[in-house]
């Protein structure tokens, strides 16, 4: 069984432009440069025989691969996908005070302490409990054999390092921005990342 995944981080919200902390509990809209990414994503790879779309419950993932389902393409809402939960965090302009807070819980992720969280926030190894789930379903559907994912950049991390059998630890190994694509095969067996951090149809503008 060959299965393509192609995963992409949502395209750009205002909060995303400000700065501000989203997380699982912010569910905001595309900017109209989130807009155009989608737009610009959907003309490089409309040609592609997607089977079904996978996407977080969260509404900017909807609308980055919004063309993608106006052509028929079945689409299905995993909480799995949704991103990270940053509890107390969320909907706050930076400031030194959250930015230092922040190093500091990311210098804990990668020293091993993956339990670690802010409070009434998730913790990486409970999104990866969650996208454990996810892939599940995913997986198990054989006949799907070109796949699109549209979630969220942290959760994003968190789920190539369980596809590649990295340790969450590396998770800031891959790079991400808005609307830039992962391509990972997976044989029935394991997962191969074919494309890395790809942005080439953002520079179509």
């Amino acid at each position: 069984m060959t299965k393509i995944l192609y995963i992409v981080r949502h395209g750009q919200t205002e909060l995303n432009r400000l700065g501000i902390i989203q997380g699982r509990g912010v569910d905001s809209d595309l900017n109209n440069e989130g807009r155009k990414q989608a737009k610009l994503f959907f003309e490089a790879y409309k040609s592609v025989p997607f089977d079904k779309i996978y996407i977080s419950e969260l509404k900017r993932t909807q609308q980055s691969v919004q063309p993608f389902i106006d052509l028929g393409i079945p689409f299905e809402k995993l909480f799995g996908l949704d991103e990270l939960g940053w509890g107390i965090h969320e909907g706050q302009a930076p400031t030194a005070e959250n930015k230092a807070a922040f190093m500091q819980i990311m210098r804990s992720w990668l020293d091993g302490n993956l339990d670690e969280k802010f409070e009434g926030g998730e913790s990486p190894n409970e999104v990866k409990a969650r996208q454990q789930e996810a892939l599940k379903v995913i997986i198990s559907h054989r006949e799907e054999k070109n796949v699109l994912i549209c979630m969220h950049g942290r959760a994003l991390r968190l789920l190539l390092c369980q596809l590649t059998n990295k340790p969450l630890t590396e998770m800031d190994t891959f790079p991400h921005q808005n609307l830039v694509l992962y391509k990972v095969i997976y044989d029935g067996k394991k997962f191969e990342i074919a494309d890395f951090n790809n942005s080439d149809h953002l520079k179509h503008s």
